[in-house]
């Protein structure tokens, strides 16, 4: 490495952000990027450690020492390079991503590991600013083509990657916009939409046609994809949310997240929308469900002005170290504490919902709630939960956000139309490795096939799903595996 005792000089820092009464004023990015020196301290203090387990914590099999040795040195080109010979959308993760690799990070195990993610983030921005990235478009065709209907994480990775072999690819989204989870569910203060419609620019540069509005099913005609296309990928992602089916879920004011969040995402690119407007702003908010995507509503409520947001889990608390159950380099189950918890939001956890409270005109105004025990197994696993008793009372809210989760992908139309088998959770059935549903000229990548996942873990899956297609298509793939080894 370029310094190999930088692990035992350096502590771990984070980019400056921006002070949370002020970020609250606006829905930008507000997270900085690395001074010069504060980067190579950084990259330095990654280790000479032998075994890189942050390669293996990766979804991708990013090749972390090396580009991290490249920054340290300086040479960003060198960076990008490796950076991108695994990773086709290193800005998305790089602002988005938990970071499974830092928790695999060797200097982990009794330090603060390498703050991998932003080291990625601070790469490809340098490498834009250089002009390092540049549209390439293909030398020669195949003349086959590809529809790719979903534009998210995976069907952006599998159209760059089936177009890099020379297919002709033509992405299919229903919604208005390229981008799906990218565009639409997740807030401009994690992900500033810019940064999205750059690479969807570049990618089109590069040959790739995106069609919006375009619902294969209902507005684009299956027969007619079957036939003008040798190939079809499914990433259109795990979009069914997980109900709250309780006394009052016809309340006016319960809302799913994915609503919540999209309308505000539309909102601040001045884009119209049919539905009735769902805002937090002076209301008392109650965020059900203790993940990313609550977390994203309450960054949100704080923003549009919310009297007051808690957010709470029926889960048990999370630790703040690992324990015998969670052992290094796993990723871990820990306590996290967001941006958006720290601009404000009370938080709970073994708190279940027992009802919606509406008044005689059907608004919300309030949540019946119990506290719950949970019994652990011998793995450190909650198992099941029992209300404690005197402990159930009710709280004010006038929006209530349901954050917990999606069961699977919409079966209505496409997937009942084509006939594709699902598996025992309701997804696409296409085994891993293999991407292949049971008509054989189709495949499928992401949510949609594993069930709701990581956006890392969407561009994993739709890199190894073309390199499917493109076996299925030519016999062979030259295009790169997980570890950026190109197959022959």
């Amino acid at each position: 490495m370029g310094k190999v005792t930088g692990f035992l000089e350096y502590e771990r820092t984070a980019p400056a952000k921006e002070d949370a009464k002020t970020r609250l004023k606006h829905y930008n990015e507000f997270v900085h990027l690395y001074h010069a020196e504060e980067i190579n301290r950084e990259a330095a203090r990654c280790m000479d450690c032998g075994v890189p387990f942050c390669q293996s914590g990766c979804p991708l099999g990013n090749v972390i020492p090396e580009f991290n040795d490249a920054v340290y040195q300086a040479d960003w080109e060198e960076a990008t390079a490796i950076l991108l010979s695994t990773n086709n959308f290193p800005e998305f993760t790089g602002r988005i991503c938990p970071a499974p690799c830092e928790s695999a990070c060797v200097l982990g195990i009794n330090k603060s590991p390498v703050s991998i993610e932003e080291i990625e983030k601070h790469i490809i921005e340098m490498a834009f600013a250089k002009g390092y990235i540049k549209a390439e478009e293909p030398l020669i065709r195949t003349g086959k083509k590809v529809a790719i209907i979903g534009s998210g994480p995976a069907g952006l990775a599998a159209a760059a990657q089936l177009n890099k072999a020379g297919h002709e690819v033509t992405v299919f989204e229903r919604d208005d916009t390229p981008g799906g989870l990218l565009n639409y569910g997740i807030p401009d203060f994690k992900l500033q939409k810019d940064v999205v419609t750059r690479r969807i620019s570049l990618m089109e540069k590069e040959g790739i046609q995106f069609k919006c509005n375009a619902n294969v099913g209902v507005n684009v005609e299956l027969n007619t994809l079957l036939r003008d296309f040798q190939s079809i990928v499914l990433a259109g992602g795990s979009t069914i949310p997980r109900d709250l089916s309780i006394t009052g879920r016809d309340a006016d004011g319960v809302h799913y997240a994915m609503d919540f969040l999209k309308q505000q995402n539309k909102r601040v690119r001045n884009f119209s929308f049919e539905q009735d407007p769902i805002m937090a702003t002076g209301k008392d908010v109650i965020v059900i469900g203790g993940g990313d995507t609550g977390s994203d509503c309450v960054g949100t409520s704080n923003r549009q002005g919310a009297r007051s947001v808690m957010q709470f889990e029926i889960m048990p608390m999370p630790g703040q170290a690992r324990t015998p159950n969670m052992p290094w380099p796993t990723f871990p189950m820990l306590l996290k504490v967001t941006s958006s918890h720290e601009e404000g939001c009370n938080r709970a956890w073994g708190v279940n919902s027992k009802e919606f409270i509406k008044d005689e005109s059907g608004n919300l105004v309030g949540l019946k709630v119990v506290d719950v025990e949970w019994q652990i197994d011998a793995n450190g696993r909650p198992v099941n939960f029992t209300e404690i008793a005197g402990t159930e009372r009710e709280l004010p809210c006038q929006l209530v956000l349901l954050a917990m989760g999606f069961l699977h992908p919409q079966k209505e139309g496409l997937l009942e139309n084509l006939g594709i088998e699902l598996d025992n959770r309701g997804n696409v059935k296409a085994e891993e490795g293999k991407y292949q549903t049971n008509i054989a000229k189709i495949f499928a990548a992401g949510d949609m096939r594993r069930g709701q996942s990581l956006v890392v873990w969407a561009i994993s899956e739709g890199r190894e799903a073309a390199r499917k297609v493109d076996e299925y298509l030519m016999g062979y793939s030259k295009l790169a595996c997980k570890d950026g080894i190109p197959y022959a």
